[in-house]
């Protein structure tokens, strides 16, 4: 994975965007929203979504192909399809945050999770190859991130009904991969507790 030196060193403007990246406060998204933005931890929040596809490698790096592809719990994803997912819900976030940056007020439709992973085949694919779509998902994400002049922060749009910031659509992709990461370290901890 690159660094956030790596990403900025094409777009001088991180530094600038990361002093505005504070935390969004509650009137900035929905409700659903409010346990994704809570878990990501104070800090710089580009180094912090720069260092996440890491940590998703080291949490799965012993992890067998068929493992990856067996659901988590009865009803529940699996480690494949969390990753295609994980991947997936970046690209709206950020598509969102894109069009809000960039002065367009049109209200943007939600996505139906459980059709995309549906859809994704991600089942079929090896966790390495998921593992390196991430990274350059995030790889790219960081880029937009990094390349928003200043002022885009605040800038409002409606997704999926509801209003949101640019700053909060940033912190929505960190707390939502680290959401799914926590889920993932928890469920792998109690099948190796149970071995």
């Amino acid at each position: 994975m690159h660094s956030l030196s790596d990403v900025c060193h094409f777009f001088q403007t991180c530094a600038k965007f990361e002093v505005m990246l504070t935390r969004p406060d509650q009137t900035e998204y929905a409700e659903f929203y409010r346990n994704y933005i809570a878990k990501v931890p104070e800090g710089p929040l580009l180094d912090f979504l720069a260092a996440q596809p890491g940590h998703y490698r080291q949490l799965l790096a012993n992890m067998s192909e068929q493992a990856a592809a067996q659901p988590t719990a009865p009803g529940k994803w699996s480690v494949k399809q969390i990753l295609g997912h994980v991947c997936d819900a970046e690209r709206v976030i950020t598509y969102r945050a894109l069009r809000f940056a960039r002065g367009d007020r049109k209200e943007l439709p939600g996505f139906e999770q459980d059709d995309y992973v549906g859809e994704a085949g991600s089942n079929a694919r090896s966790l390495a190859e998921l593992l390196n779509e991430l990274e350059a998902v995030r790889k790219s994400t960081l880029a937009l991130f990094g390349s928003f002049p200043a002022g885009v922060e605040m800038r409002r749009g409606v997704a999926n009904g509801n209003p949101v910031t640019v700053r909060a659509l940033a912190y929505i992709v960190a707390g939502h991969a680290l959401h799914h990461y926590e889920g993932l370290k928890g469920q792998l901890g109690r099948d190796a507790a149970h071995r």
